[in-house]
């Protein structure tokens, strides 16, 4: 099941580049983030409510709050960065070396999580590296 929801966050991924582009054609790139970031907050708000998920507020802990909270202003910078990128460059470029990402999260899961790395998914890194490299070259 995790691919399901893995390929809808691709589709909506490629839907966020698309309809970004768009939206941002004259508006500063900053402010177009700020408001992305309200419609995302009351949605996620929105289903953490319908689903009565709030009950799990309590069983938080600092470690967990830390690491969330340091997720989500790494979310918030990649955001501004990914459409200042969208402003400025074509999004046939921005999108696939955003997706840079995927390589170094392999390395990073490796490293900081210990993660074993299977030669499948080092040759796939490889690729997406090589592929990133022949779109900005």
């Amino acid at each position: 099941m995790w691919w399901i929801y893995a390929l809808l966050s691709a589709l909506f991924a490629s839907l966020t580049a698309i309809f970004a582009k768009i939206g941002i054609k004259g508006v500063d790139s900053d402010l177009a983030t700020a408001i992305r970031t309200i419609i995302i907050l009351v949605i996620a708000w929105s289903i953490v409510f319908f689903k009565g998920s709030t009950q799990s507020l309590a069983s938080l802990t600092k470690y967990n709050l830390l690491f969330i909270c340091l997720s989500g202003a790494a979310t918030g910078l990649s955001w501004i960065f990914y459409f200042k990128a969208l402003q400025i460059g074509k999004v046939s470029q921005v999108a696939p070396v955003d997706k840079l990402s995927v390589a170094l999260t392999i390395i990073l899961s490796v490293v900081i999580l210990k993660e074993i790395v299977t030669l499948k998914m080092a040759i796939g890194a490889v690729l997406i590296i090589a592929g990133t490299l022949v779109l900005i070259l």
